[in-house]
Parts: structure tokens; sequence; C-alpha cells
């Protein structure tokens, strides 16, 4: 879909102030966003790949079965299932109107990711486990209605690997990040594409999804605190999502300027 090269726009948002979006600050904000994704690995991120290792060690195997096989079913959801299918593409709109409906959809299911994880929090090491395909379920719905609000989406392969791609760039490792994001920029461009589902790096991409939740998401078995971690984790990690769909989606509204 061939976009219009007018993106000036002004929306209201919810609390009833106006944003002025153009195509000079769009692109502004996603040179910064990508200098930040292209960043290179830091003290921080070698400091607690490390402190993830030595936790993965103590936790239960019949939970690393669980979130393994959780990851497998969100692949499957992201490539199969119907999620992606119900949402209907906002067929118009201006880029800002667009936002603002996306920041909306964020915050929703942010805040429900949020709740469900104090939940989850508060079980111990069962419902903690449990909150994994939960958490990964409200991903999948989230991203097909942002997909949506910027006008995209359906059950074709090309459609599912871009919402795969954002997915893969928002929880790859800081080492992984360049890659990933080089993955999203030749699927905006249409180049390297894989023919089918079975050609897609699936390995590589649920190693790289769990490595990065497992740090955040194991400190929520904590008893006592794990409730509240839960709540921060969910919150943080949907907006986190939230945050890289949007500026996939500036991506590719700009290319198909």
């Amino acid at each position: 879909m061939t976009r219009s090269p007018e993106l000036i726009a002004a929306a209201e948002t919810p609390d009833g102030l106006v944003t002025v979006t153009d195509e000079a600050a769009v692109r502004a904000e996603v040179a910064v966003w990508r200098a930040r994704v292209l960043k290179a690995p830091g003290l921080w991120d070698r400091t607690a790949r490390g402190a993830q290792v030595r936790i993965n060690r103590i936790i239960p195997e019949r939970v690393h079965a669980i979130v393994t096989a959780g990851i497998a079913a969100m692949t499957g959801g992201i490539m199969t299932g119907s999620d992606l299918l119900k949402v209907r593409p906002l067929a118009d709109g201006s880029l800002a109107a667009r936002e603002v409906r996306v920041r909306q959809v964020i915050s929703r299911y942010r805040n429900t990711a949020g709740v469900e994880g104090g939940v989850a929090g508060a079980g111990g090491f069962v419902l903690a486990a449990a909150d994994f395909p939960a958490l990964m379920a409200i991903k999948v719905r989230m991203l097909g209605e942002i997909v949506g609000g910027y006008g995209w989406g359906g059950g074709t392969l090309r459609e599912r690997l871009f919402v795969l791609h954002i997915f893969h760039l928002a929880f790859a490792s800081a080492a992984r990040r360049p890659e990933a994001l080089a993955a999203l920029e030749a699927w905006i461009d249409d180049r390297d594409q894989p023919d089918g589902i079975e050609d897609y790096d699936w390995r590589s991409f649920q190693i790289e999804y769990r490595d990065h939740i497992d740090l955040a998401k194991m400190a929520q078995l904590i008893p006592v605190v794990g409730a509240p971690i839960g709540a921060v984790v969910n919150w943080r990690l949907v907006e986190r999502l939230g945050e890289t769909a949007m500026m996939a989606c500036r991506m590719r509204w700009l290319a198909e300027s």
C-alpha cells in the first residue's frame, strides 16, 4: 500500500492535547531510536548475562519446560494463528491520528499485562510459569492491533513475518539487535525474504526471546516480592514491545510514502 507523501497532521490525545506530527519529526525520532538499538553492548549487558546464567541453574526444570513450550506456542500463533486475522486494518487517517489510537492500545495492554503479572507473581513457581504463555498471548494481540492501527495486517506470510521481525527486534540481546534491525529493514525493502515459514530461523528467535526475558521474569519467582516485580516486569516488557512496534511501523510508513 502506497502512502501519501503528506505526513503533517494534528490529532487530539485522550487528555485533549494536540499532537502535531510531521515527516521531519518522525524521521528524527526514528533516527534516535535506531542509534539506541545499534549501541554496542555495555558493562550492564555483560553483567546481566552472567547473572542470568546463574539464575537459570537454580530454576526447576519443569518451569524451563513450560517456558520453552510457551515460546513455541507463541511463535506458532504468530505464523499460523487467527489472532492477527481478527484485527481489521484502519483504512483512513493521518499518521498523528493513528498514533493516538496506537498509544491507547499500548496503554490498555500494558495495564492488563501488569495486573496479570502481579497476580502470577503472588502465586509462586506454578503461577509465575503459567504467566509466560499468558503474557505472550497479550503481546501477539497487541502487535496485531498496533499494525492494524497503521493500516496493515492480515494472514499472508509477508505480514506475519513483519510482526515476527518486530517481536525479535524488541527482545534481541544488545549483541544481536543490529542483526535483527537489519532483518526488519530488509523486510521493509522486500529483500532476501524467506519463501516459506520453515525457512525462518526459529531456533535463534526462541533463544533470543528467552534469554532476554529470563533474568527479569525469574525474579518474579522470589517469595513475597514476586507480585510487585511481576507487575513491573510485565508492564515494561509490553512497553518495550509497543515502542519497537511503533518505530517499525513508522519506518515502514516512511518507506511507503
